[in-house]
């Protein structure tokens, strides 16, 4: 709609990206800061409150490029190249990539931060949580306009289906008492992506909830690591999933030309798939059981 790329190209005219802070904001609300906050409160806060929110956050990244790919709304800088600027860009692609970039509506941020902050705030249950939602939730999506990635309308489905998604989690949670269960309802909704969605992000959050559903039920049986309060070890948990992220992401692409991985072909999609599903279920599967031997960092008693 014109009067929505008319507003997007006011506000980069007259706000731009304020220093920087657009370029924030798309990191909060992006792969790498929701997994930073997911394991923040996984590993150094509550196990169960983390594991909650990565089901979460990964469910809403999986159903929306569902919606996406059935709408195939192109984002704003490439329906008007002339007179909107891509100021964020979330790959290495190239700006009309539609496989690595994904289609404009809905907004996957602005769906993604409300999924993520108002179910922490239902957790934490302080004031302060309540409000640090509220405003992440406007500043990230109205940032993504800003950015010239999203249209307003974008942004604001965005927003009513990351409400919809607790929604929706909160019905289940209350009628499927079964956890196998819950997770197969889960999974049973991936299915119809697989015969229209031919973008990463599908791809990606399928991948982290078949790794972390597995992780799930592997570190209840075999490793069963406890909550730790001990600053040192919070560090040492974070550093070392990082790594793991960093290090065990980069191996997995080895084997393949950049090429192929890059391209859109069912193939590169489904190793990037298989790819996420191990990174996750090495990070809080299997990599939690180091946990132990953290604890003695810095615990002069050795125990």
């Amino acid at each position: 709609m014109e009067w929505e790329a008319s507003l997007i190209e006011w506000m980069q005219a007259h706000i731009g990206n304020l220093g920087g802070c657009v370029e924030l904001l798309a990191f909060i609300g992006a792969e790498a800061g929701l997994l930073l906050v997911i394991l923040g409160v996984m590993f150094c806060w509550k196990k169960e409150a983390g594991q909650k929110l990565a089901l979460i956050v990964v469910t809403v990244n999986m159903w929306l490029p569902m919606i996406k790919s059935i709408v195939l709304r192109p984002r704003p800088y490439m329906g008007y190249p002339d007179r909107i600027k891509p100021l964020v860009l979330d790959d290495k692609a190239p700006a009309t990539d539609v496989a690595a970039h994904g289609y404009s509506f809905p907004s996957m941020h602005s769906a993604s931060i409300p999924a993520l902050y108002f179910t922490l705030a239902m957790e934490v249950k302080k004031k302060w949580i309540w409000i640090l939602a509220s405003v992440l939730t406007v500043l990230v999506g109205v940032s993504r306009a800003v950015a010239g990635m999203h249209y307003p309308t974008d942004i604001l489905a965005g927003w009513i289906l990351g409400f919809a998604s607790i929604g929706v989690f909160t019905l289940l949670d209350r009628y499927i008492q079964k956890e196998w269960l819950f997770h197969a309802v889960l999974f049973a909704t991936a299915i119809p992506g697989f015969f229209y969605v031919r973008t990463n992000d599908f791809y990606t959050a399928l991948g982290c909830l078949i790794g972390g559903v597995a992780a799930y039920y592997f570190e209840r049986k075999y490793v069963n690591y406890q909550d730790t309060r001990r600053i040192p070890a919070m560090i040492l948990r974070m550093i070392g999933a990082l790594l793991i992220y960093v290090v065990v992401n980069t191996l997995l692409k080895l084997p393949f030309d950049k090429d192929f991985l890059a391209g859109a072909s069912l193939g590169a999609l489904m190793i990037r798939m298989a790819r996420y599903a191990i990174i996750m279920f090495l990070i809080t599967g299997v990599y939690p059981s180091a946990f132990p031997w953290f604890e003695r960092v810095g615990n002069k008693s050795g125990r």
